[in-house]
Parts: structure tokens; C-alpha cells; sequence
């Protein structure tokens, strides 16, 4: 099973890059499962129904969020009717939405789960503590995990934790593509995050003038997506059909 995990989709841009290249990049290197983060495809920030039917629509079959997830009301509902859309797991049990997704995906069965990290983001539930109590009741080897962190070391935490026990831990959130894509000793695909699908030139696909301007002032600044020339980070892992452990993973930069 071969799987792309695409990074923080940025705006109305990154929505249309993914769009025009998902197509032809899953025909040309036979990609059977989609999952991206879309907890930016929204203007501003936040996921709404329309950037996240345009990216399943594009031929996604997964999207993730994390901090930003319920940041726009009118996605709400949305979570709630659409299981393949799916908010951090250690979110409050009341909130909108699943934190985690199966789909009997012939001739494989997948389980994609979201989790946010703690450290330097909003005190929420335990993210390792969730994380064995979303296992419970999973009865296929294909475990996949989008842990929305800050913090690299929380991020490798994780991926250690779950070492022999998922077949793939991503992580997202910072924007910035990391090097260190790598099957760990126990088979589990890891890499500390995947980037984003923004605009190249920009500050976390935020106009760079704006994040300057905002950074050398301290001052309240009115952020813009950049929608020049947009990349699309990402990494493709292939996963034994039977074991369900990672036997390549490498990264993509479109």
C-alpha cells in the first residue's frame, strides 16, 4: 500500500495546488490512500465545508486539522456529517467531530487518527494517554497518525512511543519540512513534520512583508496568504499489505 501524507494545506492557493497535481502524482506513482492536513485550507485559518470538499474532491481521502480545527464555527456540522474529516482525538469529548477514521480501503483496511501535542499549544488531554486508548479497539495493522505539534522533541516522543505499533506517525503544524524521514527500529514510518502546501517565498505561507512587519513591530497585523508560487511538501510511505509496517518512506517537494 503506498500512502501520501501532504502537509498544512494554506488557503484558497494551496486548495488550488492541490487540485491541479494530486491527480496525475497519485496515476503516476500509484498512490492508494490520500491523507492531507486541512486545518489551514480556509482564508485566514480554520477549515470550512468548502476548502475541505475541494480537497477531497481533488482526490484526497482523509483530512486532519489540529489547533485550528474548530476555529471557524461553520464547520461544525460539517464534522459531524463527514467521518473522513477528522479534529485531534484528545479534544474534549463533546466537541464536533471524530478524532479518528476507518475505511475498508479493498484489498486493505486503514485507520487514520489525529492528535494535537501539549507542549507549547493549548493544555488539553494527554496526547500518549489518548493515543493507547484510541488502539483499543483498532483491529487493522494499517495505523496511521497525524500528531499536530510544536515541539520537535514531543513529536519524536510519539513516534517512539508508537514504535511497532502503528505503521506511520507524521508530524504537522510548524510548516517546515524536516529531513528526517526514517523507518524506527520496530517498523513504524516517522517523519517530525511534513511542511505545508504554501507559498514558497513566504513566512509559513503567510505574505513574508506582513510576518516582518508583525515581527519587527509587535504590532496587530492583518496576515495574507501568499499565493505565489506555491510548493506542496509531502512524504510517501509504502506499507506491507499483511504486517502493516513501513518498508519505505521518502519525501516529496512539488
Amino acid at each position: 500500500m503506498r500512502v501520501m501524507m501532504i502537509g498544512d494545506v494554506v488557503g484558497r492557493a494551496g486548495c488550488e495546488r492541490v487540485r491541479q497535481y494530486l491527480p496525475s502524482f497519485k496515476r503516476k506513482e500509484g498512490i492508494d490512500f490520500v491523507i492531507a492536513n486541512g486545518e489551514n485550507s480556509a482564508e485566514g485559518n480554520g477549515i470550512l465545508p468548502h476548502s475541505a470538499k475541494e480537497l477531497l474532491d481533488s482526490g484526497c481521502d482523509v483530512l486532519t486539522t489540529g489547533n485550528h480545527a474548530l476555529r471557524r464555527r461553520e464547520i461544525y456540522d460539517y464534522l459531524e456529517s463527514t467521518p473522513c474529516v477528522i479534529r485531534p482525538y484528545n479534544y474534549d469529548k463533546g466537541a464536533p467531530g471524530g478524532g479518528m477514521y476507518f475505511i475498508d480501503h479493498p484489498p486493505f483496511s486503514v485507520c487514520v487518527i489525529n492528535l494535537q501535542g501539549t507542549v507549547y499549544l493549548d493544555g488539553i488531554r494527554n496526547p500518549f494517554d489518548a493515543v493507547d486508548e484510541a488502539l483499543e479497539g483498532v483491529r487493522t495493522p494499517h495505523i496511521i497518525l497525524d500528531f499536530h505539534a510544536e515541539a520537535t522533541s514531543e513529536k519524536l516522543c510519539m513516534g517512539h512511543y508508537l514504535d511497532g505499533r502503528v505503521s506511520l506517525v507524521a508530524g504537522t503544524h510548524t510548516h517546515v519540512p524536516t529531513a528526517d524521514a526514517r523507518i524506527l527500529p520496530g517498523g513504524t514510518g516517522y517523519v517530525t513534520d511534513l511542511g505545508m502546501c504554501g507559498g514558497r517565498n513566504s513566512v509559513l505561507g503567510v505574505k513574508k512583508e506582513l510576518a516582518l512587519h508583525r515581527m519587527r513591530t509587535h504590532l496587530p497585523t492583518r496576515f495574507e496568504n501568499d499565493p505565489e508560487d506555491v510548493v506542496i511538501n509531502a512524504i510517501v510511505a509504502e506499507i506491507d499489505n499483511n504486517s502493516g509496517k513501513t518498508t519505505k518512506i521518502y519525501r516529496v517537494d512539488i
